[in-house]
């Protein structure tokens, strides 16, 4: 059963597109109609699905967090999303009729909506505003794909740090950064040697305080000027 708490707290802050599509379930799962879907819990360190994997539907995150990431050629993880509650994975390769180009991992324990491919693309063609957010959803992926890309691969490992760190206060909201140090290198792209030496840094400056793995910032405007936001 859906977490209705989350539910309604997780449709505050997605887009309309989003609300439709989690609107449809919790309006299935209450009557009980027939849209083919599960709640399924992931464990921390579970796949959702593998880079190069034949898609067969799309994951609804109810509770949780999920990273997206793609592995380079000696096997090393970049990590380029980290989805939460209210957000919807997997639906790109829906389209393309591709293998996957990214795996996806819980970072911790996830109940996650699996909705299977026939079932989505019905949505698809009944429901248009969820079609209609999802093709625009697409087309502005394009152009922050392109920002975040310019972004990373312009910067210097500090100036990537404190970017990274911006985004992860988005997705952690209120909430310390609770990140391994493995996962956090992954997304900044460097090694994690490099990235607990500048987490001390950060730490001396007072940008940050750090907590075994937690991370609190301090000084956000700082983090804006390293990054050159």
């Amino acid at each position: 059963m859906i977490d209705k708490f989350r539910f309604d707290n997780a449709l505050q802050i997605r887009s309309e597109w989003q609300r439709a599509i989690w609107g449809q379930i919790l309006s299935e799962q209450l009557q009980n109609q027939e849209l083919k879907h599960s709640f399924i819990t992931y464990k921390k360190g579970a796949q959702l699905f593998q880079e190069a994997s034949i898609p067969r539907g799309v994951y609804c995150i109810n509770q949780g967090m999920v990273k997206i990431f793609k592995r380079g050629d000696e096997g090393k993880e970049q990590i380029i999303h980290i989805a939460k509650a209210g957000e919807m994975v997997g639906f790109r390769a829906m389209f393309t009729e591709e293998p996957y180009k990214v795996g996806a991992e819980a970072l911790e324990e996830s109940n996650i909506c699996f909705i299977g491919k026939e079932d989505f693309l019905s949505l698809m063609d009944t429901n248009p505003v969820l079609r209609n957010g999802i093709i625009k959803e697409l087309s502005k992926e394009l152009a922050d794909r392109a920002d975040f890309i310019t972004n990373m691969a312009q910067k210097s490992v500090r100036e990537r740090l404190a970017f990274t760190m911006l985004i992860l206060m988005d997705v952690f909201d209120k909430q310390p950064i609770n990140l391994s140090r493995e996962d956090l290198a992954n997304f900044v792209g460097t090694a994690t040697e490099t990235l607990i030496r500048l987490l001390k840094d950060f730490k001396e400056e007072g940008i940050i305080e750090v907590q075994t793995r937690k991370i609190f910032v301090l000084q956000r405007e700082r983090l804006l000027q390293i990054a050159g936001k």
